[in-house]
């Protein structure tokens, strides 16, 4: 315990030699003081700067001491201060009242100087170490978060990884199973990958991953809404509460939003730029048919839509109807 990083110690005694030497005895051990002469001033002294400890004369014109340290130990702002008795009233009756009203310890008149430093001290050391524990375990929720945090997140793109996904998933399907609204899915796999980290390197490529990843999270904005690395270069977007016509909206603004970036990709035979190919899939889920399904149905279209000569967008509905649509990239870079 650093004496310098201690805070003052109020006396409260409405005698002025009590005041007097009980305050010089303090400060030739180093405290620094505060006095009030009684309750109410107490109060106001502690509700404008908290002392660290406070020495508390139990009578007093005015409200008395037990009232005071009552008054203190109702306001949250002050409970946690401990308050020492320092009083004549040596019966045990007296005693048993101080503590009841929030009081740490106890010293009769007349009082021995050594006495009450020494239990300053030892009150004042539970304080500082209390406040340290308060502190360590504060830090310690604070990066108890933080990995959880991380082990939710891919170390790469900082979106969320397949572990999270799965999770997410899984909760979202069954609490929209239970609500029968819908869930859709989105699989989104950049176009010619290989190609670009070939051509370009590693280096790059986790660029390019990086840079679409975030563009991704950015653009499907909703709380609710998941954006999670599902494989290489595949990432996977779920869409609570979403139905299929919301899912193609949400791949338009994907597909626009990558076109945006305009990363160069000069070994993609379809477009002068990174593309991205995406499946979707959407139903109410059930109780009796598995999270997986959706997957698959998502897993499906997004095979077909690179059938289609990739930068598209397919939607399969269940059982299998599927619809197939280019992107306006792909017009555009077609001369049409």
């Amino acid at each position: 315990m650093n004496m310098q990083e201690i805070g003052a110690i109020l006396i409260v005694d409405d005698n002025p030699t009590n005041l007097s030497v009980l305050s010089q005895t303090l400060k030739s051990a180093g405290f620094k003081v505060r006095v009030a002469m009684d309750g109410e001033s107490a109060i106001e002294q502690v509700r404008e700067e908290l002392p660290e400890l406070i020495l508390l004369d139990v009578q007093m014109p005015g409200i008395d001491g037990f009232e005071t340290c009552s008054r203190i130990k109702a306001d949250p702002l002050t409970s946690e201060l401990p308050i020492i008795f320092i009083t004549a009233k040596a019966d045990v009756e007296s005693k048993i009242q101080g503590l009841s009203a929030g009081a740490v310890d106890y010293v009769t008149k007349p009082f021995q100087y050594e006495e009450v430093l020494a239990r300053v001290r030892v009150h004042l050391q539970l304080r500082f170490l209390t406040r340290k524990v308060q502190e360590q375990a504060v830090a310690l929720q604070q990066a108890n978060h933080e990995l959880q945090r991380l082990a939710h997140l891919d170390g790469l793109t900082q979106v969320a990884n397949r572990r999270q996904f799965d999770r997410y998933f899984a909760q979202e399907w069954w609490r929209l199973a239970r609500e029968q609204q819908p869930l859709s899915l989105i699989l989104c796999d950049i176009d010619y990958f290989k190609t670009y980290n070939d051509y370009y390197g590693h280096q790059a490529g986790d660029a390019c991953l990086r840079q679409v990843a975030q563009m991704l999270n950015q653009t499907v904005r909703r709380p609710a809404d998941l954006v999670a690395r599902y494989g290489g270069e595949e990432f996977a977007i779920v869409l609570p509460n979403t139905p299929a016509e919301g899912a193609v909206r949400v791949c338009q603004m994907l597909q626009s939003a990558i076109s945006n970036l305009e990363i160069v990709h000069g070994r993609s035979p379809i477009s002068p730029y990174v593309t991205v190919s995406l499946g979707v899939s959407s139903r109410v889920p059930t109780h009796d048919v598995e999270a997986a399904s959706l997957i698959a149905v998502a897993d499906r279209a997004l095979y077909a839509a690179k059938a289609q000569g990739r930068n598209h967008y397919c939607v399969e509905a269940f059982p299998s109807e599927m619809a197939c649509e280019p992107s306006k990239l792909l017009v555009k870079n077609m001369g049409i």
